[in-house]
């Protein structure tokens, strides 16, 4: 009679796998699996420790990456800024078989009244329909703002929920998803001033600051502090900065706020100040002008963060 036990930790070596678990009969540790006829062996006595294990892999072989990729069934994963979560089917607009062989007039017009159909069918109710729009007005956004998909899901999550709760009946969606974006923006620490976001909108910094202040309230998010550090990334990138002195700024940044002079400022002027200076002791000098218009701040600001930051720290600036 063939025992059977559950094994646990299984390492694949070349011809076969070993296991953790121990033999019943004889105490060893060497276990092998054939993945051929599905048994796991003991090394040592040859006890069967399992039989008829089921394989979870593909009934198909490939050899190259783009053989799995046509072979392969599965579709795209789920996604929150795709309106039906990437779960429903699309009719294509190929107007081709699938031999590539053009479709018959007849046939494409029978093909053209499904697609139009499964269009409307797609968007039948208020909500579908508004996420729809949604979806576009966040696609727009973010390939304007060049934020990336990863804050683009976040600012879609926030948005479904939001009308979940219905927070967006009696208000603007431009306004609503704009503000996600900001929301899931800060959630990613990758932030965007209300500024730049607002630039790319029809809707003005204030309104754009009432719904995220709903969005916030209503769905109880907790959004960490903007950083300066955060920052300083973009700007270098938009500055052309070597990284040698997007880290000083960081460590300047990290100097001021352990002696208390970043509470209570807006993190653009921080940063801003932090990488004027740095840039002027790394040899690759920036004016104060140029970093105020990529940080969407006046020179006045970078000028006072500037001086209280060399004040305080007390380094010295070669004018």
């Amino acid at each position: 009679m063939v025992e059977s036990t559950e094994l646990t930790e299984t390492k694949f070596i070349p011809g076969g796998a070993i296991s953790s678990q121990e033999c019943m009969e004889c105490g060893s540790a060497e276990i092998v699996m054939d993945s051929i006829r599905g048994e796991r062996i003991c090394s040592i006595c040859g006890l069967v420790i399992t039989e008829h294990l089921i394989d979870t892999g593909p009934e198909w072989r490939a050899f190259t990456s783009d053989e799995r990729n046509k072979r392969s069934r599965v579709g795209s994963p789920v996604s929150c800024v795709v309106p039906s979560m990437g779960l429903s089917t699309m009719i294509g607009w190929e107007n081709r078989d699938i031999y590539g062989n053009k479709l018959s007039p007849k046939k494409r017009a029978q093909i053209y009244r499904l697609r139009k159909w499964q269009i409307r069918t797609r968007s039948q109710g208020s909500y579908e329909r508004n996420l729809s729009h949604a979806i576009r007005e966040l696609e727009r956004l973010s390939s304007q703002l060049g934020i990336h998909n990863g804050v683009k899901e976040s600012a879609a999550v926030i948005y479904r929920r939001a009308i979940e709760k219905k927070l967006v009946r009696g208000r603007s969606i431009e306004a609503m998803v704009a503000a996600s974006v900001y929301a899931g923006s800060r959630l990613r620490k990758v932030p965007r001033t209300l500024d730049e976001i607002a630039q790319c909108t029809r809707v003005n910094k204030k309104e754009l600051g009432r719904c995220y202040r709903l969005i916030l309230r209503e769905l109880h998010i907790s959004i960490p502090i903007a950083s300066p550090v955060d920052f300083i990334s973009r700007f270098s990138e938009e500055l052309k900065i070597s990284g040698k002195t997007q880290q000083r700024a960081i460590e300047i940044l990290n100097q001021a706020k352990e002696f208390g002079i970043t509470a209570g400022k807006d993190p653009t002027g921080l940063a801003a100040a932090a990488l004027y200076i740095s840039s002027i002791t790394e040899g690759e000098r920036r004016t104060q002008r140029e970093i105020a218009e990529i940080a969407r701040i006046t020179e006045v600001t970078v000028r006072n963060r500037y001086k209280e930051i060399v004040r305080v720290l007390g380094i010295k600036i070669a004018v």
